[in-house]
């Protein structure tokens, strides 16, 4: 009995459009719709864009391949890839990294996600909220997380075709109308010009390195690579699948997202709200667009749809974070899916609440600071999203190319690609392996080294 959960409870992808959506979804998350958009405006507008799209084609698309190859070759979790392609205890460190990396960020993540969940209700009824003491009241904020993470137990527990696939395949074409919904009456409101001016207008003095290098962080982020998601979606792969041309719409449908999340945001704000700071990160999104809706003829439907678009942008994302830690349990622990998706659920859940109570002034978990390396990391939120949300992550990522490319035969992870996908051959193939082997580890290597200080402050980058 030990191998059913194995065998029946793993699953398998029902067709390659399901991988995609539910891939894309989990790429696609919170940081597209308001990370992405300030960081242009702060860093050079359409520039910007520019260095972040070559980003995702030259180092993070490579990546993106490296991680379904080894999922699909090995058939297994992160740790169990490795563990199954012929890697040692400390290779599989990289994996280790990646369950706890997914599951720490569920925790935090999910807190940001109950926002959303309360400002649907808000929105919808109509009732002005003062974003600080919203998220400085428990009593909202901890059920509304809580809430948030049953929504994502709940379709981890249909499987990987039953609940992942049917939920992505119907949750990421709803993002896509919502979002372009709004797109298009943010640019045709009065007054709309200047935010799609400043958002795509190319200023390429201000491209310097610490950009670059900020363009390259937002790539890995938002391509989710790092997290062991790949690996454990692409180890659902049949075959057959062509890997090269799932992770084009992977990247495409990705980078869409935040462009599209540009033209949502900064038209409407310029036209409606003239002079505030379009740089305000969460306070974007919570405090300052519920008065641009209310602004709007039929603002409060609209905001209502804002936050339904961003709770299921979270929800994709957190339904692969609870994943690949429910995956190590099924095929490392042979336990029962029902099991691994409670188990892991509501250890997040408990570990949601000191995520919750750090946006209170005074409280234990708001004042706790750490310094890394140079970083100054303030409060149990910060903490966790620094060390497990960004270093962590880039660290991974740089463990899985050296994995492959110098651990392994990187031949055979190139072999991998190729099935499926005849046409990965000659240049595009020996393309790969260079960027892998030699590209992709150097480049990280320097964004480590300028995120622990190196190469000037880090608070500065």
């Amino acid at each position: 009995m030990a191998a059913s959960p194995n065998t029946e409870e793993r699953g398998q992808w029902g067709s390659s459009l399901g991988f995609i959506m539910a891939a894309a979804g989990s790429a696609v998350g919170l940081g597209n719709i308001w990370r992405f958009p300030y960081l242009v405006g702060e860093n050079g507008g359409g520039a910007f864009v520019f260095v972040y799209i070559l980003c995702v084609l030259l180092i993070a698309l490579p990546l993106l391949f490296n991680e379904i190859a080894l999922g699909r070759k090995s058939g297994k979790n992160p740790i169990g890839a490795i563990r199954e392609t012929g890697g040692n205890k400390f290779w599989q460190l990289a994996g280790v990294l990646c369950v706890l990396v997914c599951f720490f960020v569920f925790s935090y993540y999910s807190v940001i996600a109950g926002w959303t969940v309360g400002y649907i209700f808000t929105e919808i009824i109509n009732i002005p909220v003062d974003f600080e003491v919203f998220v400085e009241t428990p009593l909202y904020v901890i059920p509304l997380t809580f809430l948030f993470i049953m929504m994502t137990i709940l379709i981890v527990l249909g499987g990987v075709s039953g609940g992942i696939e049917k939920a992505s395949k119907f949750l990421m074409p709803v993002l896509f109308i919502i979002i372009i919904f709004i797109a298009g009456r943010s640019v045709t409101l009065e007054g709309a010009e200047a935010g799609i001016e400043y958002y795509l207008k190319p200023d390429f003095s201000k491209i310097n390195a610490a950009v670059v290098l900020q363009a390259l962080g937002q790539a890995f982020f938002s391509m989710s690579v790092g997290w062991g998601l790949m690996i454990t979606f692409g180890s659902y792969l049949p075959k057959k699948s062509n890997i090269i041309q799932s992770s084009g719409w992977i990247a495409g449908m990705d980078t869409s997202v935040a462009l599209l999340g540009g033209l949502m945001v900064f038209p409407a704000l310029f036209a409606l709200l003239p002079g505030k700071d379009p740089a305000a990160g969460p306070a974007l999104v919570f405090d300052v667009l519920p008065r641009v809706f209310d602004a709007m003829p039929g603002g409060n439907i609209i905001g209502g749809l804002f936050f339904i678009l961003l709770m299921v942008a979270a929800l994709t994302s957190t339904i692969s974070m609870l994943e690949v830690p429910v995956a190590y349990l099924i095929d490392d622990r042979k336990w029962g899916r029902k099991r691994s998706t409670w188990t892991v659920g509501i250890a997040a859940m408990a570990l949601s609440v000191p995520s919750a109570l750090s946006q209170i002034p005074g409280n234990f978990f708001h004042s706790f600071h750490l310094n890394f390396f140079g970083n100054k990391l303030e409060g149990f939120f910060g903490i966790m999203d620094f060390v497990f949300g960004t270093f962590a992550v880039i660290v991974i990522c740089l463990m899985l190319a050296l994995y492959t490319g110098w651990a392994s035969k990187l031949s055979e992870y190139a072999d991998e690609l190729a099935s499926g996908a005849p046409g990965f051959k000659g240049v595009f193939r020996t393309g790969w392996m260079f960027f892998i082997k030699w590209v992709c580890p150097l480049v990280i290597i320097l964004l480590i080294l300028n995120m622990v200080g190196v190469f000037g402050d880090p608070q500065a980058a």
